[in-house]
C-alpha cells in the first residue's frame, strides 16, 4: 500500500496528465492499494475563511460518471485507487456540491465518501455528507475520511464498528494559518496531523494509510506527511514534507488479528457506560 504526497492545483487536464507516471510508478512497485490526496482533481480551496471571493477561487466541479473519474478507472487496472474530487450531482433540479473521496479499481467505482465535517468557510463552498461507511475491496474492507473527518473519533470508529479494515484518509491540510511556524515540522497543525493519523489508529486496531497535498495554493501551505500507520498506532512509512510515496507492504488480516488477539477495541466496549448527549 501506498500513501501520496503531491501537489494537486486547479488545472485538471494537467493532473490528468500527471497521474499516470504517479499510478505506474506505484505499479513498479508492486503496490495494491495507492491514495491521493483530498482535492487531487481540481485543487484545493485557496482560502478557508473567505473561499469565494472569485469564480477561480473554488475547484471545478464534476460528476462521477465523469470523463475525470472514468480516466482514473482506466488507469487504475488491478490496483484500488482512492483520490478526490469536487463532486457536482443534481437533485430535484438543483446542483449539489460536495467534498468527495472516490475509491475505483478498472472495474469501476467501488465506494464513495462525501466529506462530513466541514471546518471555517469550507461549508460555503461543499454540503456536508451525512455519513460514513466500509465497503469491500480487492485489497480488503475499506473505510475513507476526508482530512478533518479524522479530528472526530467517532467517525473512524462508525467505519471500523463497518468492518474496515483499513481507513484510507484523504488530506489537503495545510499549515496553521494563525500560528504559522518557519519549519513545517515544528507547526502545530503537523503535530495535530500525525498524531490524529497515530489515534485513529491505535485505538480502532486498524491499518490507516493518510495522503495530503504539497506546496502551496492559494494563501495555504500544505504539509505533505503521507504516511502509513499500523494497528499499534505507529508509522511504519512516511515522506515528510516533501512529495513523494509512503509504501509498506502487510498481511492485513493476519496482523489485525494478531492486534486483537488479546486486547480486542471494538469488541470489549461499555457501551452502557458512554454517555453521548448532555443530560
Amino acid at each position: 500500500m501506498a500513501a501520496v504526497a503531491a501537489h494537486f492545483g486547479r488545472d485538471i487536464e494537467r493532473t490528468l496528465a500527471k497521474l499516470p507516471g504517479i499510478i505506474n510508478h506505484a505499479r513498479e512497485q508492486d503496490v495494491d492499494l495507492l491514495v491521493l490526496p483530498d482535492a487531487t482533481i481540481g485543487g484545493y480551496l485557496l482560502d478557508l475563511y473567505h473561499p469565494v471571493d472569485d469564480g477561480d477561487s473554488i475547484p471545478r466541479s464534476v460528476e462521477l460518471d465523469g470523463p475525470e473519474v472514468n480516466a482514473i478507472i482506466d488507469l487504475a487496472g488491478d490496483m484500488t485507487i482512492c483520490f478526490g474530487i469536487a463532486e457536482q450531482t443534481m437533485h430535484d433540479g438543483i446542483c449539489h456540491r460536495y467534498n468527495t473521496a472516490v475509491c475505483v479499481t478498472g472495474d469501476g467505482i467501488l465506494g464513495t465518501h462525501r466529506k462530513v465535517h466541514l471546518p471555517l468557510a469550507e461549508s460555503e463552498v461543499y454540503e456536508p455528507g451525512d455519513r460514513f461507511g466500509a465497503f469491500d475491496t480487492p485489497v480488503g474492507r475499506i473505510g475513507m475520511l476526508i482530512d478533518f473527518d479524522k479530528t472526530f473519533p467517532e467517525a473512524a470508529r462508525s467505519i471500523a464498528l463497518d468492518g474496515a479494515e483499513i481507513i484510507t484518509c484523504l488530506s489537503a491540510w495545510p499549515a496553521s494559518v494563525t500560528d504559522r511556524s518557519d519549519r513545517i515540522r515544528n507547526d502545530r497543525q503537523a503535530h495535530l496531523f500525525d498524531l490524529y493519523d497515530c489515534a485513529r489508529a491505535a485505538e480502532n486496531q486498524v491499518y490507516l494509510v493518510s495522503s495530503n497535498q504539497t506546496g502551496t495554493l492559494g494563501g495555504l501551505r500544505f504539509l505533505g506527511q503521507a504516511k502509513i500507520v499500523d494497528p499499534a498506532g505507529e508509522i511504519i512509512a512516511k515522506t515528510w514534507a516533501k512529495g513523494g510515496l509512503a509504501t509498506a507492504t502487510a498481511d492485513i488480516t493476519a496482523n489485525l488479528t494478531r492486534a486483537r488477539r488479546s486486547i480486542h477495541h471494538l469488541t470489549q466496549r461499555a457501551e452502557h457506560a458512554y454517555r453521548l448527549t448532555r443530560t
